[in-house]
This record gives structure tokens, C-alpha cells and sequence, in this order.
């Protein structure tokens, strides 16, 4: 598998605004000009699209452990390919078998390139720029670089997998909403959504309640989900898992 993915900035703040994953044929590997010939045909060769928080990537001889800029990489506006992390190993076991070569995009609720946000003052700023997403209010991050228009952003494939995470601050309702807003208008565009589920929640009440488990967790939860998640993508396209 190779990922690929297309950054861009404004102010300090650094995207991932654009990422797809190659299940590559044997022995085979494409190059960046490969991937935009065959972004050309995207109903021939994207089968489907998973949805994630926000990414923590980066392109091949860069690094996360400073922003990109600071590492002297210069934004072009172009795809690199890119290093992988735990969850690019997860992607790669689930999809090595039934995939190979497809494109799947992986879109994020926040395109903000940046680790550990989860507990911290930026969701909170994100729940403000939520709410003032369809007004003529100035955003605390890029309104078209960091967040999605979630009735009307085009969605690649015939599938959208929903691991974004299901648990939300009280005070964050618009950040619920927007989840559920996404997953709802996958559906009107004809897309089939996925999601790992648990008891909590029957299977058909999870797009209500915008309760999508994440493909990773840490902790004790960590083999299950991954377990479910590369389950999902037994068969082509995936399915729903219920968490063991």
C-alpha cells in the first residue's frame, strides 16, 4: 500500500486537505503522476471513502514531531506520498487481500495536521467554528482548508466508513451534528455508510446518535477495534462489525 496526500497552510497552521490510499498489485508501485491520471477516472478507481478525526501525517522524509514548515518543506500545492503510521498499518492488513489495485480516500471531520488535539482548546475552538460555519463570521481556522460544507461536500466511491469516534464534550453539540450531518448526506448521495458499532447502540441507530467507533483505541480496546475494523473489510465493499 502507499498513501499519498496533498498539504497546504495558511497563517501557522498546517492541513492535510487531500489523502488517498493505493492497494497496490504485486510488485507494483505508482508514483504521484500515476495517482493524478487515475484521479482523472475517479468512478473507475476510488471504491470508497473512510472517515477519520483529524490526520497526523507526513510526507516521506519529513516527520510529526515539529510542523513541516519548520523541517524546510515547501508548500506546492501538489501530492507527496506519505509516511505510515499505527492506523496506515491498520489500513494496510485490512485491505491488502480485497483491494488491490483501488484508491480509497480517507477524508477527516478537521483537517488540522496536528497530534493530540482530542483534550485541548483547539476542539473547542472547532465547536465555536462549527456553529459559525454558515455565516458570513470570520472562522478561528480556514473555513475551506479545516472543515467540510456537510451538505453539499462531494464523497468518493460507494461507501463511506465512519471512524471518527464516538464521544463528544456536552458543550460541543455542533461538532455531533456536523458527524451526523456528514453520514446523512453520504446516504442521499447514494453511498452505502459503514461503522463498527457495540452494545451501546443497535445497528441502525448509530447515524442518529453520530456514534462511530474509531479503527484504533488505546488501552484494552486497542486489539478489539482493530480486530473488528480489518473484519468490516473482509468483504469488498465492507460492512458493519459489531464490536466483539
Amino acid at each position: 500500500m502507499q498513501i499519498f496526500g496533498r498539504f497546504d497552510t495558511k497563517f501557522d497552521d498546517e492541513f492535510l486537505v487531500e489523502q488517498y490510499l493505493y492497494i497496490n498489485e504485486d510488485d507494483e508501485l505508482i508514483t504521484t503522476n500515476d495517482l493524478e491520471l487515475k484521479l482523472k477516472k475517479k468512478r473507475k478507481h476510488v471504491v470508497g471513502t473512510i472517515f477519520l478525526f483529524n490526520p497526523i501525517m507526513s510526507p516521506i522524509g519529513y516527520n510529526n514531531n515539529t510542523k513541516l514548515r519548520d523541517q524546510g518543506y515547501e508548500f506546492k500545492n501538489q501530492f507527496d506520498e506519505l509516511n505510515f503510521n499505527d492506523i496506515s498499518n491498520l489500513f494496510y492488513q485490512a485491505t491488502k487481500n480485497n483491494y488491490k489495485g483501488k484508491l480509497i480516500e480517507v477524508k477527516y471531520l478537521f483537517n488540522l495536521n496536528e497530534a493530540n488535539i482530542e483534550d485541548t482548546i483547539i476542539i473547542d475552538k472547532f465547536a465555536v467554528d462549527i456553529d459559525l460555519y454558515n455565516s458570513n463570521q470570520l472562522t478561528m481556522f480556514d473555513k475551506d482548508l479545516n472543515y467540510h460544507d456537510p451538505f453539499n461536500m462531494p464523497i468518493s466511491g460507494k461507501w463511506v466508513f465512519m471512524g471518527v469516534g464516538h464521544k463528544y464534550d456536552p458543550q460541543h453539540k455542533g461538532i455531533k451534528k456536523y458527524v451526523k450531518n456528514i453520514a446523512l448526506h453520504a446516504q442521499k448521495l447514494g453511498k452505502e455508510v459503514i461503522y463498527i458499532y457495540d452494545r451501546n447502540h443497535n445497528i441502525e441507530d448509530c447515524i442518529e446518535h453520530s456514534y462511530f467507533l474509531a479503527p484504533t483505541s488505546p488501552g484494552k480496546a486497542k486489539d478489539t477495534r482493530a480486530y473488528a475494523f480489518k473484519g468490516a473489510f473482509i468483504t469488498n465493499p465492507p460492512k458493519r462489525t459489531r464490536l466483539a
